[in-house]
């Protein structure tokens, strides 16, 4: 269960503050040593069994969102080692994006049933008569017991317990994973398995003891800024609320400057142009060419498809995502400028590590990471006079940043050019709803549909690198939402503008698919 406000929330908190104060400030990096004992001072710990375990798990912790590797837990190393190499305007991330730094995991058990005191000893047995491998017994006192070695983890014991005095027991980075990528070395601490994961980082967020941590790009995005680059920030619909109930997008423009950005704009209009062409390639294959379509907007949940259903792999829309569209808006519109993408999500740090969306994405960062921007800078809301705010993206666009906002607004453009026309679509939020919904499509149950997948329950508003509750950011979006005047995303004034995404005027295929 993901805590919002907690030790490790706070923790990250402090870590990302600190590591943009040093980029800002310049300088002898080394002096990055200090920073454990800053972050944790005192002599004695108060989270875990020593001070200095603490220090050693926050090293770690900065040298992750430096960008840095984990340091080999067997080899003599400085906290500051590499970072004359991490300390540059441009680095891409360098695998893994999600590290365990091992000696921070519980090293808990594996997913097991037990029976706890609440055991009764009754005289009925449902559980021991439940168990179809004969693994309860029943102690002197007439408690019941499992046997580990016979229970096939079926979990009828636990079904048929009056008193519900049976627990099932799930390591919660496991239990958050849904690709099944997670398992245990041999001193029982976690692993990942990457050719499973897909970056959407659940496990990070749901890890109890902070074990699990995603590499950044803050320090050489700070670097970009220092020495002069034009840096366009482009902020991911989820946005709205994650700062402040009352910080207003006004606001946040206002502060992004004193960071020492260049312009702040909406990822939303790229989710205009993206359901346009999504219901474009949509009416265009479906069910002509291809018997349903799936959407692309979310990397964790293509990769995922892609790589447990590669028969559906042509089904999945070939659209670029939105961060990739607007990128590309602002380095046609902006030559020589530097792009950073700002949101809630891990997985997206992977996808701009492709390739072929390198020349338009430079940097990706998370609501985090950008807060400890505004730490390290002192950003005051309160003190910020509010900019007049221009909704340029339509509310379907804005809708994006929730779980089935993105199959709504293809629907809205497909209406639009098809009054009459019945769409119909199918939303999964999480990995595992995700693969069961592939799954009835492979049945054909979803033939002629629309698919939309989100890799993080409740959509992008849920990712890995938010602020907010979902529920809390759910409701600040729909107040986001009603807020803009435009209704369909064909009536964005970007529109106009579509042709800076094709090479040239005469070349009109579709280019830098990722």
């Amino acid at each position: 269960m993901r805590n919002f406000k907690c030790y490790i929330a706070d923790l990250r908190k402090r870590v990302f503050a600190e590591v943009a104060r040093l980029a800002y400030e310049g300088g002898d990096y080394r002096r990055m040593e200090k920073l454990p004992y800053e972050i944790v001072p005192g002599e004695v710990g108060n989270q875990r069994s020593s001070i200095f375990l603490e220090r050693a798990i926050v090293g770690e912790r900065i040298r992750l969102a430096m960008g840095l590797p984990l340091r080999p837990v067997a080899e003599h190393s400085l906290l500051s080692d590499g970072i004359e190499e991490s300390a540059v305007a441009e680095k891409y991330y360098d695998p893994p994006l999600v590290n365990i730094i091992k000696y921070a995991c519980n090293g808990c058990k594996p997913t097991h049933y037990e029976v706890t005191n609440a055991c009764q000893g009754c005289l009925s047995r449902h559980c021991q008569n439940a168990c179809p491998k004969d693994a309860i017994d029943i102690d002197r006192s007439g408690h019941a017991c499992i046997d580990q070695s016979k229970c096939i983890k079926c979990g009828k014991c636990k079904d048929a317990c009056s008193y519900q005095a049976i627990i099932k027991f799930t390591r919660p980075c496991q239990e958050a994973c849904g690709m099944n990528a997670i398992g245990q070395d041999e001193y029982g601490h976690a692993c990942i398995d990457y050719d499973k994961c897909v970056s959407c980082g659940m496990c990070l967020v749901n890890c109890p003891f902070g074990a699990i941590v995603d590499k950044g790009q803050l320090f050489q995005l700070i670097h970009a800024i220092r020495q002069g680059d034009e840096v366009v920030a482009v902020i991911a619909p989820a946005f709205w609320g994650q700062f402040g109930d009352n910080v207003t997008p006004g606001q946040i423009k206002a502060a992004m400057k004193q960071l020492g950005f260049a312009a702040l704009e909406e990822v939303a209009v790229g989710a205009d142009l993206c359901a346009v062409e999504e219901a474009e390639e949509f009416l265009r294959m479906v069910p002509e060419k291809q018997p349903f379509m799936a959407t692309s907007c979310c990397p964790a949940w293509s990769v995922m498809a892609k790589k447990e259903f590669p028969g559906f792999a042509p089904y999945i829309s070939m659209t670029m995502t939105p961060m990739v569209l607007t990128a590309r808006l602002q380095k046609r519109r902006r030559p020589g400028c530097r792009v950073v993408f700002i949101g809630p999500c891990a997985a997206k740090k992977l996808e701009a590590s492709r390739r072929s969306v390198r020349s338009d994405v430079d940097f990706v960062i998370t609501f985090e990471e950008l807060r400890g921007m505004f730490e390290a800078k002192n950003i005051d809301f309160s003190q910020i006079p509010d900019l007049p705010s221009h909704y340029e993206a339509s509310a379907p666009g804005v809708g994006f940043a929730a779980g089935g906002g993105v199959a709504k607004a293809v629907e809205d453009v497909i209406h639009r050019l098809h009054p009459e026309m019945e769409v119909k679509t199918v939303a999964a939020e999480g990995l595992n709803q995700c693969r069961q919904m592939l799954r009835k499509a492979r049945t054909g149950k979803y033939d002629g549909y629309l698919l939309e997948g989100m890799a993080c329950p409740g959509g992008c508003i849920a990712g890995a690198g938010t602020v907010q509750p979902p529920e809390k950011s759910r409701r600040a979006l729909e107040r986001y939402k009603e807020a803009v005047s435009i209704s369909n995303p064909m009536d964005s004034q970007y529109m106009e503008d579509i042709h800076l995404l094709y090479e040239s005027d005469t070349d009109w295929g579709r280019v830098g698919r990722h």
